[in-house]
């Protein structure tokens, strides 16, 4: 059975390892972390006790919010678990003018069907950063 919760009091670096598969240069879990704790909202998925996914939102509280990560590890992959933290998260910022999100083109039709619109955007990445 999933749990799902927006407590991460408890959450340890030991958690979160093995997301990011397949990232040229993935985050380390200690980035991870920090990224969760730093951000507006998260909302993990628990299976028995271990994480299998998360989502997580930076926002300035008030009209705009950017949902950077949604994984869900890849043996629980085709449950729902990613759909239902992206319903969650959307629900806990329901009163802001926007929620955006960047994604891999093979990605859209995902998002579209949780209502999500494409738009046009720019972005810049420093993959030095990472790991």
């Amino acid at each position: 059975m999933i749990s799902y919760t927006t407590d991460i009091g408890d959450l340890a670096v030991d958690d979160l390892a093995g997301f990011f598969v397949g990232w040229p240069k993935p985050p380390s879990a200690a980035q991870h972390l920090a990224v969760l704790r730093g951000s507006y909202r998260v909302v993990i998925a628990r299976a028995e006790g271990q994480v299998v996914g998360f989502v997580n939102m930076i926002s300035d509280g008030v009209l705009t919010a950017f949902i950077p990560w949604l994984e869900v590890r890849r043996s629980f992959q085709g449950q729902g678990i990613g759909t239902e933290l992206m319903r969650r998260i959307v629900a806990e910022a329901a009163h802001l003018y926007s929620i955006d999100l960047t994604c891999d083109e093979s990605l859209r039709p995902y998002y579209e069907r949780l209502g999500m619109a494409a738009l046009t955007g720019m972005g810049l990445r420093n993959r030095a950063a990472c790991g």
